[in-house]
């Protein structure tokens, strides 16, 4: 990267929303490196252009238009508990958008952008979705780039209990599963979420299922853990696709 890329390229911020179990973090790191790998940012970290701002830790990121994006993580809060750092989180979230900046919720964040914007998150009637489970596209998605090439039917990672149940006016739902129609969610040009984990390797939900094995969660004993490469597709496409509308010229790793 030139010196002239290196100063005209804004970071992408992680916004955090919770983090990993103590288990979970020793094997693989907490949220944050989860989503670094997972879209190859190792190199762009290097040259302080990923920053994290954990928002339930009290930590307040930057006005939106110091970010070339955003990436919202999953949290083990609820977002109807409505609690002080999330609804700030959720105000900061409606002037990002303001702002015209590129966004990427996760579970937690998918829904949160989703009550930011209007809509309603309630608990699932059906209780928990854990596991590696089938998504389907919905055909509305064939127009939509970031899913070129993705199949009609793949994997993903899940683990929530909370949904969005009404959406924001303006969002539209480009895939569900079996258990929840909303599992991508897009409200703009370059504003998605996921209830889905993309950033999860199947070994991360496979010790998940583990842990909750252990505490005697019975969804967890019914689930199977495999990786989902198409979903973690979805996610690095997204960062690609700001990092290059920001001036980034390298390939991500």
């Amino acid at each position: 990267m030139s010196a002239r890329e290196t100063t005209t390229s804004r970071p992408i911020l992680i916004l955090q929303t919770g983090s990993a179990s103590e288990a979970i973090q020793r094997k693989y790191g907490d949220y944050d490196r989860m989503f670094i790998r997972a879209c190859g940012l190792e190199a762009l970290e290097a040259r302080r252009l990923v920053r994290r701002a954990h928002v339930e830790r009290g930590e307040r990121p930057d006005s939106p238009r110091f970010y070339a994006g955003v990436l919202v993580t999953g949290s083990d809060a609820m977002v109807t508990d409505r609690l002080p750092w999330s609804e700030a989180a959720a105000g900061w979230l409606r002037a990002a958008l303001d702002a015209a900046l590129p966004v990427f919720g996760v579970c937690y964040g998918h829904q949160l952008l989703a009550h930011a914007l209007g809509g309603v998150v309630e608990d699932h009637p059906a209780g928990l979705e854990l596991g590696t489970h089938e998504i389907s596209l919905h055909p509305n998605a064939a127009r939509e780039p970031l899913l070129d090439g993705i199949p009609s039917r793949c994997a993903a990672n899940l683990f929530h209990a909370q949904t969005v149940a009404e959406l924001p006016k303006g969002a539209e739902s480009l895939a569900g599963s079996a258990h929840d129609p909303h599992q991508i969610l897009r409200y703009g040009p370059m504003v998605w979420s996921t209830q889905f984990h993309p950033e999860f390797s199947g070994e991360v939900m496979a010790d998940i299922l583990t842990k909750e094995k252990a505490q005697g969660n019975p969804a967890a004993h019914r689930a199977e853990a495999a990786d989902a490469p198409h979903a973690r597709v979805i996610l690095r496409r997204f960062v690609e696709r700001i990092w290059l509308a920001d001036g980034g010229k390298e390939t991500l790793g």
